[in-house]
């Protein structure tokens, strides 16, 4: 497989690569942290396949924005604040789901990422765009180093800032527990959680 490259600004930039995504291929695009690979709901498996990703870890469900999440979760009011306060952007929020034991989200501040999800139904499962075990890609050709030939398409948006992962909480209990803490510091979150309560 060929795996094409296009630029963000490119006109249909956006509708190509949704378009792709519902025909089942594999498409990687820029966001706010890295660049990251996603397949439609129907078709992760070819998403576990390019990356040669273990099955047994679970990959994130990105949102085009928080509206989303009622209708994929069990939404506690720590997450629900915690949402209001620091979505769009780097914090990941792992929520019970019904059927499918617990998921992880994320509403990326990355408008290109948002318009590509929206355009996919509102929710695509992500994971960063490199092989298992490979450092992060945050540029086009560090994508095509790794994925070139697995995947169908790159939209290119120059560097993305890289560097600090979003931060992981657990608010699938009473209690909000950090995973790991990243772009958003432990304090903010706790202090968020406690102002709600």
């Amino acid at each position: 497989m060929k795996t094409r490259v296009i630029a963000a600004d490119a006109p249909g930039a956006v509708e190509e690569a949704a378009a792709a995504l519902a025909r089942g291929e594999v498409v990687a695009f820029p966001t706010d942290t890295v660049y990251g690979v996603a397949a439609g709901h129907g078709h992760i498996e070819a998403l576990f396949e390019a990356k040669g990703r273990p099955k047994d870890k679970r990959i994130p469900i990105l949102l085009s924005d928080a509206s989303h999440l009622e209708a994929s979760a069990i939404v506690t009011p720590a997450a629900r604040a915690l949402a209001r306060r620091f979505w769009p952007g780097p914090l990941t929020i792992v929520l019970a789901a019904p059927r499918r034991g617990t998921l992880a989200f994320r509403v990326p501040a990355s408008d290109l990422a948002r318009r590509l999800i929206a355009a996919s139904g509102g929710g695509l499962p992500v994971t960063s765009a490199n092989l298992s075990g490979r450092p992060d890609a945050v540029t086009a050709p560090e994508v095509l180093e790794q994925l070139g030939g697995r995947i169908a398409l790159v939209i290119d948006g120059g560097r993305t800032p890289g560097g600090v992962p979003s931060t992981v909480v657990d608010c699938t209990g009473p209690e909000p527990r950090i995973l790991r803490e990243g772009a958003v510091a432990a304090r903010d979150i706790e202090r968020t959680v406690r102002e709600a309560a």
